[in-house]
């Protein structure tokens, strides 16, 4: 590299992504087992919450979640993943914006929400690529989604994205069933969400 070049920059990520595991680990394996697996995955700090973070931590932390805990890896992601969901909602939607989607069709809705999180994915996604596939009932991908490159599974793996999208959905939309319907974990191309009415 030349000299005075800047270092390429990791993709970055939001915080939640490792903030909302903390309470679900300290009530699964207590404040001391979840220190040492985020010292196992090479995260001995835990994010202040004031700035986006290194993607880079979030894939170590969910990857070494899943090697270390594999049975009840799927019920703590989806709970750090409500919770990240309820942050958003308690946070960064203002009161009178819900009000109005939840009063609005849920076919309504669900477009106005897939265009406000399509505007926010930088702040999930990394280095992955963001779709809308459909806007209602909604079809979402995360393409080369980074929370399980490398992963390798039979079934779907991205339980802390479905449960974002289930409490954001089902709190504004009435439309809080999810299923990932493909995964890059399995082979394919992009992590493929469909959401449909309770």
């Amino acid at each position: 590299m030349p000299d005075g070049a800047a270092l390429p920059q990791s993709a970055r990520i939001g915080p939640n992504a490792l903030l909302q595991l903390v309470p679900v680990l300290d009530e699964a394996i207590g404040e001391a087992g979840r220190i040492r697996l985020f010292e196992a995955a090479g995260v001995p700090d835990l994010p202040s919450g004031a700035e986006m973070i290194d993607e880079v931590d979030v894939i170590a932390v969910h990857q070494m979640l899943r090697q270390t805990r594999p049975d009840d890896f799927p019920t703590l992601a989806a709970a750090a993943g409500r919770g990240t969901g309820a942050y958003i909602l308690n946070n960064r939607i203002p009161e009178a914006a819900q009000f109005v989607l939840r009063a609005l069709p849920p076919k309504l809705s669900s477009h106005i929400l897939v265009r406000a999180i399509s505007k926010n994915a930088w702040t999930f996604m990394g280095s992955g690529e963001f779709r809308v596939i459909r806007a209602s009932p909604p079809i979402l991908e995360v393409f080369d989604n980074p929370m399980v490159r490398g992963a390798q599974s039979d079934t779907p793996l991205c339980h802390w994205h479905a449960a974002v999208f289930a409490r954001l959905f089902g709190r504004l939309c009435g439309m809080g069933r999810v299923r990932e319907t493909q995964c890059c974990a399995m082979g394919a191309p992009a992590c493929r969400f469909e959401i449909t009415e309770i």
